[in-house]
């Protein structure tokens, strides 16, 4: 490689171009570079092509460079400055050239910096290349990712960069494409569009940056501005190589979110009906709690960043308006109070004890489905979980305040959480005023659609969420007969309210109320036994729900429950001694339905 040498002793840098017969230099002073080609004509090249006469009034020489001329310059520190969110932008710009940095932008980065009065370096000033291909090429090029990778211990690093005239990158900013808000907003997009919001650049930077983190520091986040100026200045809590393995632990992790996010949308582009081959799903801390299910374990709440889950709804995403601060049992509880009380389309008020309803009430009044809800069950509902998927308004939430508990008629009704998708200003005031540990949410039914994961040792379970309801599904009656429209609506209220209890699992419900149920039992006859009792007196002319068959009939649930004079028996169907509990349910005179949809949940 020829070195040329110009009348000037500040050569800053010397750059290979793809033509192995052509090399250019810059001059600091001139930002534009020198180029000599086989026919030794003197070319000076800034996006335009001058003369010979150009290149001599440089003062272009053809000797090589001295050991001593071709030294690197120590100069000032450089940082790297290539933002898509722009946000305190000018702060950032500023404090850099206060303490002594040399910046080095592109494109609307660089605008922004100029428009706040920063001076800075343009990258095609760097690389003596201009941006290219719209954009799609700016910064993959040596004389940047050489300066940032270069390991400053490592003489054989330095002596290449002084060889190529490549200045060290002290410092990365960067943040990406805003990928995740441009596909969930797109709408009908076409595919081509989208996949221009695709950042190569951008992860290509920071990845560089944060592989070297011991000599170059990298920051993805604008949150972060203040923390790195502090400890620029000296002024930071955090010894220097704890702190730069902290914000290169979070560059890579903001790339492998950024990549899992357009792999996930590929995916969905391609076509494919199957389970993703690989699968990354990008959480984001939330919150640490207090403990777990016990005190002895440690928790904390991480939000799923995943495309399918933008504007998906569900507690995660939950507003929290009062009340002590969510634990993790908390959580479990309320997303399974509000995940049933979402399937309901009428009115509806659900109460959760351990994950499982204990009351559910559906009413065009909703102080009514509320009162009966309670009184399913008061003393597993003190202390429960108390959903709604209407308004909470004044004249709902005094009720809530006050109402006393149906045991003694006296003891206000104690309640950990209430969710709800909205409170009326006075509403939510009335609430507050209940208890300082009442949490109070406000949530979003979630979207139909989605899967869900589950842990096992070594592994993890994926599958479709049963978001099934009775209105698209097919009853077969098969024993009995319909004698009205309310039978039907009861059956329904039952198979939709057994949905959401634990297996084995039974619901015993009448007139959109559920009056009793039996959960997580071995057997389905215990469950049975729970339910009934619980429902006593009431369980006469009721409809009795099982979210799976019945695998025997006679002296066994399907007697048991005829015995009980319930009139309405649903279930899946689907046991080989499906035709006992049919013959069985003639000779009481009572109505088998088939749903041919079973229901688990473990």
């Amino acid at each position: 490689q020829i070195m040329f040498s110009p009348s000037l002793h500040s050569l800053h840098f010397t750059l290979r171009f793809a033509c192995p017969h052509s090399l250019a230099c810059i001059f600091p002073d001139q930002r534009k570079p020198l180029l000599r080609s086989e026919s030794h004509r003197h070319l000076l090249f800034s996006r335009k092509v001058f003369g010979p006469r150009a290149m001599a009034e440089a003062g272009a020489s053809s000797t090589p460079l001295s050991t001593q001329e071709s030294a690197l310059c120590p100069g000032p520190k450089q940082a790297l400055v290539s933002l898509s969110d722009k946000k305190d932008v000018d702060f950032l710009g500023r404090a850099l050239t206060n303490l002594g940095y040399t910046i080095i932008s592109t494109g609307g980065t660089a605008a922004a910096l100029e428009n706040a009065g920063v001076r800075l370096r343009k990258v095609e000033q760097l690389t003596s290349f201009p941006e290219m291909l719209d954009g799609r090429v700016k910064t993959l090029h040596p004389a940047v990712h050489g300066g940032i990778l270069a390991k400053r211990d490592l003489v054989s690093h330095m002596e290449t960069l002084k060889h190529h005239g490549i200045g060290a990158i002290d410092l990365v900013v960067v943040n990406l494409y805003p990928f995740y808000e441009t596909v969930a907003a797109a709408g009908e997009a076409l595919f081509e569009d989208e996949l221009e919001k695709i950042d190569i650049g951008g992860p290509a930077l920071i990845r560089a940056a944060a592989k070297n983190h011991r000599d170059v520091l990298v920051v993805v986040d604008p949150a972060d501005y203040c923390a790195l100026i502090e400890h620029m200045q000296g002024k930071g809590n955090e010894e220097d190589k704890v702190y730069r393995k902290k914000l290169a632990w979070k560059a890579f992790q903001h790339v492998a979110s950024y990549d899992s996010a357009v792999a996930e949308w590929l995916w969905r582009h391609a076509g494919s009906k199957e389970f993703c081959p690989s699968l990354t799903i990008p959480l984001s801390l939330k919150t640490p709690l207090r403990y777990g299910e016990n005190p002895h374990q440690k928790a904390a709440l991480y939000s799923d960043s995943s495309l399918c889950e933008i504007g998906a709804g569900g507690i995660a995403t939950a507003v929290q308006h009062h009340g002590r601060e969510m634990s993790y049992n908390n959580y479990l509880d309320a997303d399974a109070a509000w995940n049933c009380v979402s399937d309901f389309s009428a009115a509806t008020c659900v109460i959760v004890k351990h994950t499982n309803p204990c009351g559910v009430a559906s009413r065009s009044n909703i102080l009514e489905a509320y009162h009966l809800a309670v009184e399913a069950d008061p003393v597993s509902a003190f202390g429960g979980i108390v959903a709604f998927n209407v308004e909470i308004d004044e004249v709902l939430a005094r009720e809530i305040r006050e109402f006393r508990s149906p045991v003694d008629g006296e003891t206000r009704m104690f309640y950990e959480i209430i969710v709800a998708p909205k409170y009326t200003e006075k509403g939510l005031d009335i609430l507050k005023g209940k208890s300082k540990s009442l949490r109070i949410l406000e949530a979003r039914k979630g979207t139909k659609g989605r899967q869900t994961l589950r842990q096992i040792g070594g592994g993890w379970l994926i599958q479709d969420v049963d978001d099934l309801t009775p209105d698209v599904i097919d009853l077969r009656t098969c024993a009995g007969e319909l004698v009205g429209d309310k039978q039907i609506e009861d059956a329904k209220f039952a198979w939709l309210c057994v949905k959401h209890v634990k297996s084995n699992a039974i619901v015993v419900a009448k007139d959109k109320c559920m009056l009793g149920m039996g959960s997580g039992q071995p057997n389905r006859v215990k469950s049975l036994q729970i339910a009934l009792e619980k429902a006593g007196k009431e369980a006469e002319g009721a409809t009795l729900a099982s979210d799976a068959f019945f695998p025997f009939a006679w002296n066994d649930a399907v007697e048991t429950a005829c015995r009980a004079r319930v009139s309405t028996i649903i279930q899946p169907g689907g046991s080989m001694r499906d035709q006992d509990a049919i013959d069985c349910c003639n000779k009481y005179g009572v109505t088998m339905l088939f749903t041919n949809v079973r229901h688990f949940k473990h």
